[in-house]
């Protein structure tokens, strides 16, 4: 078994991050999964969430996925999003107020995005 695997973050306007990993976590429609090297090949649905690459030099990266898909096979992982932003891009006063525009607003697409971006803040 290899003891790392490729990772891709694309989202849909840009290459987000590219590297070697031990452990990426990600959250599906089938609910959170870990994936490591040797893992069994997946085709998966991303749900809005923070994504989490420990990567081989032993950093941690975090990003704000929301939306897209999840691929793993030959140790390679793929993950497409829609939106991705990773933490250190986040500007967490613009999305405080993102989110209380998104409530006063009841937009709750737009509340969930703000939601996110400010969970992955705090993970990183």
């Amino acid at each position: 078994m290899a003891a790392e695997l490729h990772v891709e973050l694309v989202a849909a306007d840009r290459s987000v991050w590219s590297g070697e990993a031990t452990l990426v976590v990600a959250r599906t429609t089938s609910g959170d999964i870990g994936v490591m090297p040797g893992h069994q090949p997946l085709l998966g649905v991303l749900e809005s969430g923070p994504v989490t690459i420990r990567t081989s030099e032993g950093s941690t990266v975090v990003a704000a996925v929301h939306g897209g898909f999840i691929s793993f096979a030959d140790n390679k992982l793929s993950m497409l999003a829609e939106i991705a932003e990773l933490a250190d891009e986040i500007d967490v006063q613009r999305a405080e107020r993102a989110l209380e525009s998104a409530k006063s607003a009841e937009d709750g697409a737009a509340e969930r995005r703000a939601e996110v971006r400010l969970r992955t803040v705090s993970v990183r």
